[in-house]
């Protein structure tokens, strides 16, 4: 059982490291903008927040990302997950970390989200990659906010495939009626050979696959510079804010 209410004043440090995959960056510019108060881990992009992986992503990209796992080879090696480019380098070295990497159980988290046509939130579960096939992520929920709807969402829920060639790529939106600017629960249940993905209690999606072996939780906000309005006298601050984040056998 793994239960993380927020009830302290900053996150446990031996479950949750606060930058987003590091390695292909650097601590400095994938540092989350963060604080845990009252029951709740707030994820916030403020307009001083930098650039993540400046001058290597392919578009500008800001994050404040957490993560239940870190690691990498030395400075210069292709070892790391999540690399976004064809043999990645590793810019900076990074401690191997296993905080909470679970295989098959219910994990769920409850949260709601502010966003703007220019970001998004999103929770997912990533394979830890200490073996390059093992890859595969389970997205419990994504949502851009030009998905938002008056009243209803298209949230993106499902499997990418990524360099686990024992997956085939299952991803898609699923229009919802529901504001995810209120708490939701968004959760899966993960066996051998199957997911089932809920909100709130509901089953919203089945998949026939399953990765077999453990991942990294991550939660994070995102902010795309290059979607900017042009014409927007300030730039709006995207949230992200957890109440509980649980996993169960």
């Amino acid at each position: 059982m793994f239960e993380e209410q927020f009830t302290a004043d900053d996150l446990d440090p031996a479950v949750w490291v606060p930058y987003y995959l590091p390695h292909w960056s650097s601590r400095a510019q994938s540092a989350a903008t963060y604080t845990v108060t009252g029951g709740e881990l707030r994820l916030s992009i403020p307009p001083s927040q930098g650039l993540w992986a400046e001058g290597i992503h392919p578009t500008p990209l800001r994050v404040s990302c957490v993560q239940t796992a870190n690691f990498s080879g030395p400075v210069g090696s292709t070892i790391g997950g999540q690399p976004f480019l064809p043999d990645q380098v590793v810019r900076e070295e990074q401690p191997t970390f296993w905080g909470y990497t679970p295989r098959y159980g219910h994990i769920e988290a409850r949260m709601r989200g502010v966003v703007s046509p220019r970001s998004m939130v999103a929770f997912w579960m990533s394979g830890i990659e200490d073996r390059p096939h093992r890859s595969g992520e389970i997205c419990v929920m994504e949502v851009f906010g030009d998905a938002v709807r008056d009243g209803s969402v298209d949230v993106g829920i499902g499997l990418h495939r990524f360099r686990d060639p024992a997956l085939t790529e299952e991803w898609s939106t699923v229009p919802l009626d529901l504001d995810i600017a209120e708490f939701h629960t968004y959760g899966v249940d993960w066996r051998p050979g199957s997911l089932e993905f809920t909100v709130d209690g509901t089953v919203v999606r089945r998949i026939g696959q399953a990765p077999d072996y453990p991942v990294q939780l991550e939660i994070g906000v995102f902010d795309f510079p290059d979607k900017a309005d042009p014409d927007a006298a300030t730039v709006e601050v995207p949230e992200l804010i957890v109440s509980h984040v649980i996993g169960r056998r």
